[in-house]
């Protein structure tokens, strides 16, 4: 049956394709349950191998079909997506028996969810493809993918690649699924299936909304904001080579990329001419006046044709002439709201520039900031004072703070030793369940078998005391009708009493 349902998917239309594909894949998770782990990792490692290898092959596919992000970053992330993540969790115990507890004789076991229905962003359309079917394997459960409109190729090439891995390395036909067609109804249909069990969505609000109120459980993300505080005691050169190779990463696709510079007066005047010499273009107020228009043309929301294109396609959209060599186009701001196109989340290597009189200041700011779009996403700080970069992470709703480090692969787990992962949690701040990064373990869930290790008395309830109060009473009385009636009176009137 799954040779005649793969000929003829391409001829059905995208709701059907739905429902065949998470038929396929309920079919092999129920096959693939029954692999012991040995089995399992051997699939993993394969499927990772083959993403490790065609890493650059496929960061060229989305680049060419999305036309966002920089090949040789996009590589990175695809190397990130498959060997750091297999790295991390194929030491992971997801079969049988995970933990036992012979003192408090518990014993706990590993089940999957069943099919995982995973929707993919258009920024990181391979490397988190990639990512979420490590993860979505190595817990037995079966994926169907949901890629992005605009990058439906690159996505599917993706899996193509990890499916033949995985079916050399020993896993049944039909565990790894990949919508082919651009309908966003489909993604709507698979997140909301009947046979779909769990949801990884990854996107903008609006589908995070949708992955929650689909009846089943979801792991979502909400959007980034992120603030960038120098303080002054910073290592200032650093800092801000950090800042810049940041935020120029795959032209700030990654939803931890830094969207406001906040720098200590201090040392902004120094800060401001370092930048220059890292290839910052800083617009005049005309400039700034004109991009602010591209950034966001409705009030609130950011122009797509600006996410992920390099600062010199930007510039020639608003028609300013910037240097060859510019990085990121910088902007000076004061204001924080949904009408200042600057303090948004642009997801392009644009940048707002704010300037803060001390620390105090700086943490207000950086709230705002936050609030405006980011809420339980990322912090990103630069300092040398260990206890202020620690209020900071006290005070502000954040979910993860990166420090002294570029915040794009920090926050992901590429400098840092934060968990890999291209799905980021923002807790209860941002509307989410968790504000970890999202591994493994979000899609294993745990039996529990527990013996008895005490005796305990249950007291007589107090209607049987009642009772037996009556019936103790009028032993001595010959059984009868009226005797009988006479109990049953008297033990309701205890009762009542």
């Amino acid at each position: 049956m799954i040779e005649i349902l793969k000929t003829t998917t391409s001829q059905i239309g995208p709701l059907e394709e739905v429902d065949v594909k998470v038929r396929l894949a309920n079919e092999a998770q129920a096959q693939f349950m029954t692999f012991d782990q040995q089995q399992v990792d051997k699939i993993i490692k394969a499927i990772a191998d083959i993403a490790y290898e065609n890493a650059e092959y496929l960061a060229k596919l989305a680049v060419e079909e999305t036309g966002m992000g920089v090949v040789a970053h996009k590589k990175m992330k695809n190397e990130v997506g498959s060997r750091g993540v297999y790295d991390d969790i194929k030491a992971l115990k997801t079969v049988g028996i995970i933990n036992e507890n012979r003192q408090k004789k518990t014993v706990e076991f590993a089940t999957p969810y069943g099919v995982v229905a995973a929707i993919i962003p258009t920024t990181n359309p391979t490397s988190t493809a990639i990512f979420k079917t490590l993860i979505s394997l190595k817990t037995r459960n079966a994926i169907v993918v949901s890629p992005h409109p605009y990058a439906v190729n690159c996505t599917n090439e993706a899996l193509r690649l990890c499916d033949e891995a995985a079916k050399k390395a020993g896993a049944p036909e039909g565990l790894i699924q990949c919508l082919t067609q651009k309908s966003m109804e489909a993604t709507e249909r698979l997140m909301k299936h009947p046979e779909t069990h769990v949801i990884l969505a990854t996107g903008g609000g609006a589908l995070v909304r949708a992955a929650y109120s689909s009846g089943k459980p979801a792991y979502g993300v909400g959007p980034g904001n992120v603030p960038a505080y120098i303080e002054k005691s910073a290592k200032l050169d650093r800092a801000l080579k950090h800042v810049v190779e940041s935020k120029s990463f795959d032209y700030g696709t990654i939803c931890a990329t830094e969207q406001a510079l906040i720098l200590d007066e201090a040392i902004y005047d120094k800060a401001i001419e370092k930048l220059k010499k890292l290839n910052v273009y800083f617009l005049n107020d005309a400039e700034k006046q004109t991009m602010e228009n591209v950034i966001s043309p409705e009030v609130g929301k950011v122009n797509p044709k600006i996410v992920g294109r390099s600062p010199q396609t930007i510039a020639a959209l608003a028609n300013i002439n910037i240097p060859k060599e510019t990085k990121v186009i910088a902007g000076f701001e004061s204001r924080v709201g949904k009408d200042v196109p600057f303090s948004l989340e642009k997801l392009s290597p644009i940048l707002a520039v704010y300037r803060v009189k001390d620390h105090v200041e700086a943490k207000h700011l950086c709230s705002s900031l936050l609030d405006l779009g980011g809420r339980g996403h990322t912090l990103s700080i630069h300092t040398e004072n260990e206890q202020l970069a620690k209020d900071f992470s006290l005070a502000l709703p954040v979910s993860r703070i990166v420090v002294n480090t570029m915040s794009t692969l920090g926050a992901v787990g590429g400098t840092t030793h934060l968990r890999p992962s291209f799905t980021l949690g923002c807790g209860s701040f941002g509307g989410n369940i968790t504000s970890d990064n999202i591994s493994a373990e979000h899609l294993m869930l745990t039996k529990r078998m527990s013996y008895g290790v005490k005796e305990v008395e249950i007291p007589a309830s107090p209607i049987n005391d009642v009772v037996t109060s009556v019936v103790s009473q009028t032993s001595n009385i010959p059984v009868s009708e009226d005797v009988i009636a006479k109990i049953v009176e008297e033990v309701l009137k205890k009762i009542n009493h």
